[in-house]
């Protein structure tokens, strides 16, 4: 967003990335076959000959990380502002890049020990985290005035609180936010999310002038953007930069994006919550894990099915239509822990709250068979979801599927809960699972949609573990 001041930045990135590359692979090959005296592939390693194989390596790493580094988007500066999201970045790219190198030595047929290209991997990465980890520290203590561009907020309303509120939360260095400009006389000389309102917006040029401001952002609702034109030509002999925070977050899912179509801007409300790297990690993740998972567990299963079909000679499976990503229905996989003829009897187990809200599920259900208590307590009944994984229409971690009929109920807020893949586990199952009925708490599923991380899922897998472990909420 803020190019003028982050353009520096990322090319400083760019040449320590590529020295600190370089040099992690000269100090590992020198280690290897210098200190601990390897001599695999020859004394060419240590030869400056520009036609040896050590110059070929070194230049083909150099253009395998350049090109894996550039197309993964690491010196964007939006998309690496939070901590996680750069760290997944630089994990995923230097993954890439590491296994192209390994295509390229078998290509060119260059010999290279198996532990001297872990060594490379590995020092390579820790050098590429941690001096990016220390700068990071160092911007935060240390924030040199001409380094900081000062903006300037039009409009202190519901768009521009959000604003200050998601550049604080997400610590971007380098920017200081002078104060606001708003109308509203209850709002004039008081302080909002801990930004000065510092006058009336028909101020902005004295103000601008006064507090040496570098980017004015326009939040103002959209009943009075008919001032924006009024706005810029009163700006238009000033040097600043203005930005404008559209009032779509009521139409928007997330993710929204801006594109240009021969000098249209055009916004984008309802783009995939999750990019297409990170979904295709997502979904390489939940066909590794639900393979594994299956395969292990298959004796098991194979004991729990038995177990079902020996109770009352029921069907061991039971086949469920549900709402996944987008609102596409489909069937869901899980052992049978009720009664046949279950469903039937819904309307008579639901219950409704002080407030209306529907209560479909309770401790005592008594349609539930004594198998059926043990699983669904261990939450062994949802494993054979799994094959849903497989199949693609769920993933590992993500929203829990949901009832047709009560998403029927649903406000229009609570229908983006389906921007993303279904999963076996998420959010909600890690903080309360029944005890907090997801969909009377779809804000956290929301959460788990806007701050959607790879990290995220790998904590919520983990978190599963205990929270299946202690039984807590599940009936």
């Amino acid at each position: 967003m803020f190019t003028r001041f982050s353009t520096n930045y990322m090319t400083l990135l760019f040449l320590i990335d590529s020295v600190l590359i370089q040099a992690a692979l000269w100090l590992v090959v020198r280690l290897r076959f210098g200190v601990f005296g390897e001599q695999a592939i020859g004394a060419t390693w240590v030869s400056h000959a520009i036609d040896t194989p050590a110059w070929k390596l070194h230049l083909a790493v150099g253009v395998l990380w350049t090109i894996s580094f550039l197309l993964l988007d690491i010196y964007i500066s939006r998309k690496i502002i939070r901590w996680v999201a750069e760290i997944q970045r630089i994990m995923l790219a230097h993954t890439v890049a590491a296994l192209l190198l390994a295509g390229f030595l078998y290509l060119a047929q260059i010999e290279l020990l198996r532990v001297t290209y872990i060594y490379f991997y590995l020092l390579t990465l820790i050098a590429l985290l941690s001096y990016r980890a220390l700068l990071r520290v160092w911007h935060r203590l240390r924030r040199h005035p001409n380094n900081v561009a000062r903006i300037l907020v039009v409009g202190a309303g519901r768009i521009g609180q959000e604003i200050i509120e998601e550049f604080t939360r997400q610590q971007w260095p380098g920017i200081e936010f002078v104060g606001f400009l708003d109308d509203d006389p209850l709002k004039q000389n008081s302080r909002v999310c801990g930004v000065r309102v510092l006058g009336r917006v028909d101020r902005v040029i004295e103000i601008i002038k006064r507090e040496r401001v570098d980017e004015v952002l326009v939040a103002l609702p959209s009943y009075a953007h008919d001032r924006l034109a009024t706005l810029v030509a009163a700006l238009y002999n000033l040097p600043v930069r203005i930005r404008v925070a559209p009032d779509y977050f009521s139409f928007a899912f997330f993710g929204a994006t801006v594109e240009s179509l021969g000098g249209i801007a055009l916004i984008g409300l309802r783009d995939p919550a999750i990019e297409e790297f990170q979904r295709f990690v997502k979904r390489l993740l939940d066909i590794l894990l639900s393979s594994v998972g299956l395969l292990l567990l298959s004796p098991f299963l194979a004991v729990v099915a038995l177990a079902i079909k020996g109770e009352d000679g029921g069907p061991i499976f039971y086949f469920a239509d549900r709402v996944g990503e987008n609102g596409k229905l489909f069937h869901m996989f899980k052992f049978r822990s009720m009664i046949v003829g279950a469903d039937q009897l819904q309307p008579q187990v639901n219950q409704s709250d002080d407030n209306g809200n529907i209560i479909h599920k309770n401790a005592d259900d008594p349609r539930v068979t004594r198998v059926g208590q043990f699983i669904r307590r261990t939450s062994i009944d949802e494993l054979p979801q799994l094959f849903n994984v497989l199949k693609g229409e769920m993933s590992l971690v993500g929203p829990r599927p949901e009832l047709p009929w009560l998403v029927a109920t649903y406000e229009p807020w609570q229908h983006k809960r389906f921007a993303v893949p279904q999963g076996i586990t998420g959010w909600w199952q890690v903080n309360g699972r029944s005890d907090n009925l997801m969909h009377l708490h779809t804000e956290q599923d929301l959460y788990y949609i806007q701050n959607y991380s790879l990290w995220l899922d790998l904590q919520i897998l983990w978190r599963t573990i205990t929270v299946v472990l202690r039984g807590r909420g599940a009936y």
